[in-house]
């Protein structure tokens, strides 16, 4: 699938064929499928990518992968070059600077929910974090992973941002397999819980400073531990 550079231990394995039943268009999955190998760490910065062999292993025509590989060049993601063809861009580097701008986002979407929260979502709020207590005691890693991301969202929706909420969709750098791993390591449950239940207790209490704060110290911390299980970073953001 992949062509000439990069290398060999992060080749991606073939693609699924696409369910008919999924929602979504074909060029949405084929594009979220790609981004999420990319961000996964499965291509290495400067790999070629082969459109056709995609397409195949998706079992579509090359149009929704070129239509996809059109949109993941928009976020930075690859690049086509003249007579090269299509290849990733994606580095440590590029990861790094969409945690921060993750960070500032998310940060800010925490500021104006702790202002603009009300009942009952305050109290759903606290609650998604007491399943997230009981989720990291018995070590389920797939209630985490879902718990977490409803974290966010419920977040994003007391926020009412809804400029905001968009911008912050071309941050989000974990896939399922990144989260798993994240959440499988003891030390890291423990510790997101703790942030978590910080940034709730925050958010419902009106405190739009500290809830800004410990939403950015929570992304940047935790971005860190990304970056050291897909590159093997060692140094702090």
């Amino acid at each position: 699938m992949i062509e000439g550079m990069g290398q060999e231990e992060r080749r991606p394995e073939g693609f699924e064929k696409i369910d008919p039943s999924f929602q979504t268009t074909v060029r949405d999955h084929v594009h979220r499928t790609i981004r999420n190998a990319i961000i996964g760490g499965r291509f290495a910065t400067g790999d070629k990518i082969n459109e056709r062999g995609l397409a195949e292993q998706f079992g579509v025509s090359t149009t929704p992968v070129k239509e996809a590989l059109r949109q993941l060049e928009t976020e930075g993601l690859v690049e086509a070059l003249p007579r090269r063809g299509v290849v990733i861009r994606f580095s440590s580097s590029w990861a790094e600077e969409m945690i921060l701008a993750r960070a500032a986002l998310e940060s800010m979407i925490a500021h104006l929910a702790a202002k603009r929260i009300e009942k009952p979502a305050d109290e759903e709020l606290t609650a998604i974090a007491e399943m997230m207590a009981k989720a990291t005691g018995s070590a389920d890693a797939d209630s985490l992973i879902t718990l977490n991301e409803k974290f966010h969202e419920h977040i994003h929706r007391s926020s009412r941002c809804g400029y905001l909420a968009k911008l912050i969709e071309r941050q989000q750098f974990y896939d399922a397999s990144i989260r798993r791993v994240i959440h499988m390591d003891p030390t890291e449950r423990e510790k997101a819980l703790e942030e978590h239940t910080a940034i709730a207790e925050a958010i419902v209490s009106g405190d739009a400073d500290l809830a800004e704060r410990q939403m950015r110290n929570h992304v940047v911390r935790s971005g860190e531990t990304y970056l050291n299980i897909v590159f093997g970073n060692k140094k702090d953001i």
